[in-house]
This record gives C-alpha cells, sequence and structure tokens, in this order.
C-alpha cells in the first residue's frame, strides 16, 4: 500500500511543470532559474555596466549581454538568481530592464 502510495507521488511529480516563485512586483522569475528560493532583486548599485555585459559586484563575476542566463526584467529592475539566493553565490540567471 505504501510502495502505491509511493509511486503514485512520483508519478504526479513527473508530470506536473516546474514552478518559479515570482517577483516583488509580481511578474513570475523563469522555472530554468528559481526553484523558489534563488531569486530576488538587486539595486542598480549592486550591478556594474561593463563592455560587453554586466559586472556583480557580490560574486565579481562578468555576465557577458550575449549569456544565456541574461533575460528580460519584467518590471524595469535589475533581478539576479544565484543558487540558494546567496550574493556571493555564481549566477544562475541574470534579469535586465531594457536599455540597460
Amino acid at each position: 500500500m505504501v510502495q502505491r502510495l509511493i509511486m503514485a507521488v512520483l508519478a504526479l511529480c513527473a508530470v506536473l511543470p516546474a514552478r518559479a516563485h515570482e517577483a516583488p512586483s509580481g511578474w513570475t522569475y523563469g522555472y530554468e532559474c528559481c526553484s523558489g528560493t534563488d531569486c530576488y532583486q538587486i539595486s542598480s548599485d549592486d550591478i556594474e555596466v561593463v563592455p560587453g555585459g554586466w559586472r556583480i559586484k557580490a560574486s565579481g563575476e562578468t555576465i557577458p549581454a550575449s549569456d544565456r542566463r541574461v533575460k528580460p526584467s519584467g518590471d524595469g529592475r535589475f533581478h539576479r538568481c544565484s543558487l540558494g539566493g546567496i550574493p556571493t553565490a555564481g549566477t544562475i540567471c541574470l534579469y535586465i530592464p531594457a536599455g540597460s
């Protein structure tokens, strides 16, 4: 009985789409970027525009504009997704406002 229940739960998990969480302004971070705790809004002071991309001050990473991790922001603000939402961790996705 317990084994059947476990199998049913696993089967259900396999067919349900991954869900991401919402930004503070209500738009949804992409499922490829967020497991529910990875994404957060950052200040424009936390990021530096460099030739061909952006430098994340907390992690020291430079993300090229052509990088697949760069996504359009849903609210005109910068947002970043990093492992566990830890600012010094590597960037999963970087949401950029239009014109940045």
